[in-house]
């Protein structure tokens, strides 16, 4: 890394000590960013790389609950309030046990340059808690969604912080959540929070959009490639939200997944996985994936053990958590063929596994491009909720495709802007980082 960008990593570094997530996210930006050296000296001086690095707000706080049999639970609520240069804070919760504060600032780092390469006007953010809603009760989930928002809710607002959902923060989370805004608050400002209900200010694709945008995504490399999902074999990691509707998308688009997985192990099925059978466990039932297999029969198979990557295919769309694929998986996948791979998830590549890619050629599409598709229908969302308007499915979906080929195509034109053809991470960063930059410049240091 040149000089003076080590520099600031290494401030970074002692600044955030104990935080590798966040670490891993800032330095791969870092390393993009020596593409521009000395281009724009007006970065250096205005100190944007170390403003960046730096959220504007990190709430930590207390959320005591009562459980079922009447115990008091106490966990931990965060939001980090990362960069509202382009607009007001925009990024999910996530309620999962590896919750801490640096995860939720490498989620909220990552989101200020998706969040850019969208074209809308949303800012930064990213919060959640240590809370596990696996197991337990509606009353339960009620009641620690009630006790989060009495502390967010003083911090949040349609032209402030906008959440979302994310890992265990699902309709029923907003919908709890929502409904204690609107109790503490006496209004019903529809715009607080997005990934809302159809029947109370939710927009349709919400659901599907990050699982369909990052397919979108891959068939737009693809394309490049003057190739396409036609008959190709595709591996899917991850079995909620987002690989689902990977995996709906996928199937639209003419290709072939045979593969779903959750922390149990993974199903293999060459006959492409039964969406209605995935669903039927994963979303009402909220059962294991070992279950897909017993009841599908024909052939598919439950592995406990390796990895769904040790599995042959051309497309990968890895859609499960942070650093699933690591350098091993990735050799794997390159000797096997794979054509391309598109992150539905958040950097569930390690820079070893990306690095394995890049020296076989691979095309690789990274989360801050690839899965973008979410946060951009988030903000159709309050598009639509600021005009108290509603879209229909097919118009939101053409708006959701149009944005994720515009990403595609400005990763594609900066990266051969700055002397790296066909490489999407530096084209992502790099793009996402100067529109922020430019932006944080106009206003002046604040």
């Amino acid at each position: 890394m040149e000089a003076s960008l080590q520099a600031t990593y290494d401030t970074v570094l002692q600044r955030n000590q104990g935080e590798p997530e966040f670490h891993q996210a800032v330095r791969e930006v870092f390393e993009s960013l020596e593409t521009l050296r000395g281009r724009h000296p007006e970065y250096e001086a205005h100190g944007i790389l170390m403003r960046l690095c730096e959220p504007e707000r990190q709430l930590i706080f207390r959320v005591p609950w009562v459980d079922d049999e009447g115990t008091v639970r106490i966990n931990r609520g965060f939001r980090v309030e990362y960069n509202s240069a382009l607009g007001p804070y925009k990024g999910g919760l996530r309620f999962h046990p590896s919750v801490n504060l640096g995860i939720v600032k490498f989620l909220g780092f990552e989101q200020i340059f998706k969040n850019s390469l969208t074209g809308l006007p949303i800012g930064g953010g990213k919060g959640g808690s240590d809370f596990d809603p696996h197991g337990r009760s509606d009353g339960e989930i009620m009641r620690f969604c009630q006790s989060f928002m009495t502390e967010l809710h003083r911090h949040i607002g349609e032209y402030t912080d906008v959440p979302a959902g994310d890992i265990g923060v699902g309709s029923r989370e907003i919908g709890y959540l929502f409904g204690q805004y609107k109790r503490l608050t006496n209004r019903y400002e529809a715009g607080v929070l997005t990934g809302k209900g159809l029947d109370w200010g939710g927009s349709l694709v919400r659901t599907e959009a990050t699982g369909y945008g990052a397919a979108i995504f891959a068939n737009e490399m693809l394309r490049a490639r003057e190739a396409s999902f036609d008959g190709r074999r595709v591996g899917v990691s991850g079995s909620g939200n987002v690989a689902i509707y990977a995996i709906e998308k996928t199937q639209q688009l003419g290709g072939i997944p045979i593969t779903a997985s959750d922390s149990s192990g993974y199903v293999v099925d060459e006959q492409g996985i039964d969406l209605d059978l995935l669903r039927q466990i994963k979303e009402v039932e909220r059962g294991r994936i070992h279950e897909y297999a017993e009841r599908r029969g024909g052939g598919a198979r439950f592995v406990k053990d390796g990895s769904v990557w040790d599995v042959p295919v051309d497309i990968a769309l890895p859609s499960a958590t942070q650093n699933e694929l690591d350098e091993k998986d990735a050799k794997t996948l390159a000797s096997n063929g794979v054509k391309v791979v598109a992150e539905g998830a958040n950097m569930p590549c390690t820079p070893e596994a990306v690095e394995v890619f890049r020296m076989a050629g691979v095309g690789f599409g990274p989360g801050k491009a690839a899965n973008a598709g979410g946060v951009a229908t988030s903000a159709l969302e309050m598009q639509q909720n600021a005009s108290r308007d509603t879209w229909t499915f097919d118009y939101t979906e053409a708006r959701l495709t149009e944005i994720m080929r515009n990403i595609h195509s400005t990763c594609l034109t900066t990266a051969d802007e700055v002397g790296r053809p066909g490489d999407y991470v530096v084209g992502a960063n790099v793009a996402g980082f100067r529109k922020v930059a430019n932006a944080m410049i106009a206003l002046g240091v604040v």
